[in-house]
């Protein structure tokens, strides 16, 4: 009987198990991962302040596994992976045979250098025991460090302030969330932070970072000192490629893989995080993506394709990120955008359009209260996805319906 194996059992992995079933795939399925609980969610670690006592969410129950036919392993590393040989050795020991393979292995948080991995005041967040652990330091009358100012760290400052604890971000960079928003998204989302009373510190230079048994103690190159309950390193995402580079398969930038998720392989695959990819829209630029939205749709795409489908990737990317009462919203991709163009919708929310110098349309950044951006922000990312040179005060005309670009 044929057999796939999954490796990675996050959002991709768990996905593309699924999806081999709905797709009408009858063949044994392996979905392995290294933690010892099932698939769950992971963008409520960083958004959810009762995570700390609650479950995880996870994605599906074991009973669905079992009904499906999925043979779930957790608690198990993968050790070697032999292309020639088609099979992978875990950690217990044991040799599993594929017809093909699927390498769903996410990314780990990045460190800092010369902190102990057992650090008792240092730590950053990726697993369900890491938001557990946090947690419990996010309590009135503790004051968390956070040393990186994007997304995930700020997304943990307004969990922290909403329990009540004391948040310093410190940013090495002039301005927060420098990599993934324009200015003047970053601007609201800063204020937004003061107004709580996060203490946001940018072009900030770290010497050294001390601990004893009661804190952790910030050295600053200006001299300064900041003492902490608990430092968060949130300083981005490192994708896990060793497997794959052991055996021999081209990395850049992550697991290569072309447009149809194939690695330099044969019948191995790769997707979500761990990988990067050929995106036709924007001229077949080499991109990786850290997204669960992406991590999904590509696990589903990783599917179809293993089956023998032949879809490329098409989706344009999009993310999200909740803090306070705020959503930011971001579709495609904005390098390369010279033009940015404002659509107010009021109450404080606007969307942000970026175009290239022929006028298309690249990316559209929005953010507002509650779910105000969403409705446009698809109708944008529609029209990123049809290569549209839309009517730049049409853009900008909060009385002109984007639906109505997307219909010319």
């Amino acid at each position: 009987m044929t057999h796939f194996v999954i490796i990675g059992a996050g959002e991709c992995g768990a996905r593309a198990a699924f999806a081999l079933r709905e797709k009408g795939f009858d063949g044994e399925i392996t979905l392995i991962g290294s933690e010892a609980l099932a698939p769950y969610e992971r963008p409520p670690l960083s958004k959810a302040s009762d995570q700390g006592t609650a479950e995880p969410k996870f994605i599906a129950e074991l009973e669905r596994y079992a009904a499906g036919g999925i043979s779930l392993l957790t608690g198990l590393t993968v050790q070697d992976l032999d292309p020639e040989a088609k099979s992978v050795t875990l950690s217990d020991g044991r040799t599993i045979a594929y017809d093909k393979l699927l390498l769903a292995t996410g990314a780990r948080a990045r460190v800092l250098p010369d902190i102990a991995e057992d650090s008792k005041h240092i730590r950053s967040l990726r697993t369900h025991a890491d938001a557990v652990a946090l947690r419990k330091a996010m309590v009135p009358g503790k004051h968390i460090v956070i040393i990186g100012g994007g997304f995930i760290g700020l997304e943990l400052a307004a969990t922290a302030r909403a329990l009540g604890t004391a948040v310093t971000v410190l940013e090495g960079l002039e301005r927060v969330l420098k990599r993934g928003v324009p200015e003047e998204v970053a601007g609201v989302i800063c204020e937004r932070h003061s107004l709580e009373g996060v203490d946001i510190r940018c072009g900030v230079a770290i010497t050294g970072i001390a601990e004893d048994d009661e804190s952790a103690k910030i050295h600053l190159a200006d001299g300064n000192m900041i003492g902490a309950d608990l430092v968060l390193i949130g300083i981005g995402a490192t994708p896990n490629t060793e497997l794959a580079a052991r055996a021999g398969l081209t990395i850049d930038n992550g697991i290569a893989v072309d447009e149809f998720l194939r690695t330099s392989a044969p019948d191995i695959y790769a997707a979500g995080d761990c990988c990067s990819f050929p995106l036709a829209i924007y001229g077949g630029r080499r991109v990786r993506l850290e997204s669960w939205r992406n991590a999904q749709e590509q696990g589903a795409l990783a599917a179809a394709n293993m089956m023998g489908l032949g879809t490329a990737v098409s989706a344009v990317p999009w993310f999200w990120s909740d803090q306070y009462d705020v959503t930011l919203q971001i579709a495609g991709l904005a390098e390369g955008a010279v033009q940015h163009l404002r659509r107010d919708l009021g109450d404080g929310a606007f969307i942000l359009f970026h175009l290239d110098e022929a006028g298309r349309l690249l990316a559209a950044s929005g953010i507002g209260r509650g779910n105000v951006v969403a409705r446009d922000i698809r109708l944008a990312e529609m029209l990123i996805a049809a290569r549209a040179h839309p009517d730049p005060a049409a853009l900008v005309a909060s009385s002109v319906k984007l639906k109505s670009l997307l219909a010319a």
